[in-house]
C-alpha cells in the first residue's frame, strides 16, 4: 500500500472514530433523512442558514466507516460556506465519487475529502460515500421523503 492510500484509510478512519459535527442543532431551518438500503447507513443532516451563508450544519445516525466518515468531512468543508459555494462543493465531490478518472490536481483545495476519491474503485461503495450529499442537497430542497440516493 502506498503512502497516500495509508494516508486516506488514516483520514477516512480518523473521522468514523472522531466524528465532526455529529450532534443535533437548535433552530435548524433544513433538514432530512437519507438511507442506504444496500448498506443500511442512515443518516439526518441539520442545517441552519443565516441569509446565504451556512450558519451551522451536522448530522446524526448510524453507518458504515465511509458514510459516516463522507458525512463529517462534509460538515467540515460547507460549514459556514454561501449556499453557491457549498453547492459547487457537493457537485465536484459527487463527480469526483463516480468518475472513473483519477481525481486532478485542481481538487486540492477541498482539503481532506480527497481521501474518499479512492472510493470510487469500489462502485457498491459509492452509495456509502455520496448519502451525505444527496441528503444534504434534499434538505436544502425541503425534501420530506427519505432520500435513497
Amino acid at each position: 500500500m502506498n503512502e497516500l492510500t495509508e494516508l486516506y484509510q488514516e483520514i477516512i478512519l480518523d473521522h468514523n472514530k472522531r466524528p465532526r459535527n455529529y450532534r443535533g442543532i437548535d433552530k435548524a431551518t433544513h433538514s432530512a433523512e437519507g438511507h442506504n438500503p444496500l448498506c443500511g447507513d442512515e443518516i439526518s443532516v441539520s442545517l441552519r442558514l443565516n441569509g446565504d451563508q451556512i450558519e451551522d450544519i451536522s448530522f446524526q445516525g448510524e453507518g458504515c466507516a465511509i458514510s459516516k466518515a463522507s458525512a463529517s468531512l462534509m460538515t467540515t468543508l460547507i460549514k459556514g460556506k454561501s449556499l453557491q459555494s457549498a453547492k459547487e462543493k457537493s457537485s465536484v465531490i459527487k463527480q469526483m465519487l463516480t468518475s472513473s478518472e483519477e481525481p486532478d490536481d485542481s481538487l486540492e483545495e477541498l482539503g481532506d475529502i480527497i481521501a474518499l476519491s479512492g472510493v470510487r474503485r469500489f462502485p457498491v461503495r459509492i452509495k456509502c460515500a455520496t448519502l451525505a450529499w444527496h441528503t444534504f442537497e434534499a434538505a436544502l430542497n425541503g425534501k420530506k421523503e427519505t432520500t435513497t440516493e
